[in-house]
């Protein structure tokens, strides 16, 4: 007897359009695609290749040897957010008001991400529109997408530097404008805003009445050995500001998944139900871990950002003697995001030198709009595994 198949369902059909139509990471495409080829050399994801150092390791073990393995506060646990407080106070000088920076003004999060996801869906819900800078992280727009909201890219300018003009950030404000999300030191493209359009932008804010969200997570890995500016810097007790952080960067914690939240304390209730409703807390032996960091760690993050600048100068050194690449040297974080002569589709790009140079790369395209025609290369790695993927690159350039 046959028995006829049930016709095959569209699942993709039964779920939310907004999950749905999200758009696929550019990223995650061009690593899955090239992930295991044997001596390939990875350059398309945002983290280095060093393990977390064993002090932390260590802080995050003995948690375990302890038996903290329960659930805690949702906020994080005290001790972690009084290590954030300090560490803030001694970074920026001051909270706004001129006031030590509190505890209960921080949340902890599952990483950066989290933090990002918990500040869109307070601010930015279904029909709400953002205004993101543009080259930017895609996962900014991912944030805002699933959750029914408008991404409005503003593109930078390039005129000697990536900069940001303020009349374009105003031209893009609409009735429907709820947000600014601003992320300097920037991923992709390493710029820097200068306090001056800091400042502008929190004016257009005020103006506006708008959130600005801030993803100042790179302030520390600047190249003239001052931090970056920010807007803890211009910004008064009230302000609709929030600020994310991750411990991922500075101290080799990407697999750890802790970072914060920086936020008007009134929103406390409303921020602890979100993580709660998301991920219930963050483990208890990460958050040790990260109390460990924030401590004890300025020495492993000034060699980090040593090590980072040899490896940012022998990358631009060697792909500005071919000729054939254009870039603006960046100023800060771990990325270099560059045009190369004669290509303009950047997927296709990243592809090619997966297979004929032995070189991963991220293609310009992932990052939106002004992002095509370029490359975002991360050479937060060995010197010398910078230096030979530098020679692949050249190498294929010349074939």
């Amino acid at each position: 007897m046959n028995v006829a198949s049930p016709p095959e369902s569209n699942w993709l059909d039964e779920i939310s359009p907004a999950i749905r139509d999200a758009a696929t990471s550019g990223i995650v495409e061009v690593f899955n695609y090239g992930r295991g080829r044997q001596g390939l050399i990875p350059l398309w994801v945002g983290e280095g290749d060093l393990p977390t150092p064993a002090f932390i390791s260590e802080a995050a073990k003995a948690s375990l040897d302890r038996g903290e393995t329960f659930y805690t506060a949702q906020r994080g646990i005290p001790d972690l957010r009084e290590a954030i407080a300090a560490y803030m106070t001694r970074v920026y000088g001051a909270a706004p008001g001129g006031l030590a920076f509190s505890p209960e003004s921080f949340f902890v999060t599952i990483g950066g991400m989290h933090a990002i996801e918990i500040a869109t869906r307070l601010v930015a819900g279904p029909g709400a529109e953002a205004l993101i800078p543009s080259p930017a992280w895609p996962n900014f727009v991912g944030a805002l997408e699933t959750g029914g909201a408008r991404p409005v890219p503003v593109p930078l300018d390039r005129t000697g530097r990536w900069s940001l003009d303020p009349a374009k950030l105003a031209a893009a404000v609409t009735p429907a404008t709820r947000a600014i999300f601003f992320n300097s030191p920037a991923n992709p493209t390493g710029f820097i805003a200068t306090r001056e359009e800091i400042a502008a932008t929190l004016e257009l804010a005020r103006r506006h009445n708008l959130w600005i969200i801030a993803d100042e997570i790179y302030g520390r890995v600047t190249y003239d050995g001052t931090r970056a500016p920010s807007f803890h810097d211009v910004m008064a007790p009230d302000d609709k500001i929030m600020f994310v952080q991750t411990l991922s960067k500075n101290w080799a914690m990407t697999g750890f998944r802790v970072g914060w939240l920086e936020a008007p304390r009134a929103l406390g209730p409303a921020i602890e139900n979100l993580v709660q409703f998301t991920t219930s807390g963050v483990p208890v032996f990460t958050q040790r871990a990260a109390i460990a960091a924030l401590t004890d760690g300025e020495a492993f993050l000034k060699s980090q950002i040593e090590r980072w600048r040899r490896s940012r100068d022998i990358l631009c050194e060697g792909l500005r003697a071919t000729g054939r690449v254009r870039f603006f040297e960046p100023e800060a974080a771990f990325y270099l995001f560059c045009a190369v002569d004669g290509f303009e589709d950047s997927r296709a790009l990243a592809f090619r030198l997966i297979d004929e140079a032995g070189v991963g790369p991220a293609p310009g395209a992932a990052f939106g709009p002004g992002g095509d025609g370029h490359l975002r290369l991360c050479f937060a790695r060995d010197p010398a595994e910078i230096e030979e993927a530098t020679r692949r690159m050249a190498r294929w350039l010349k074939a």
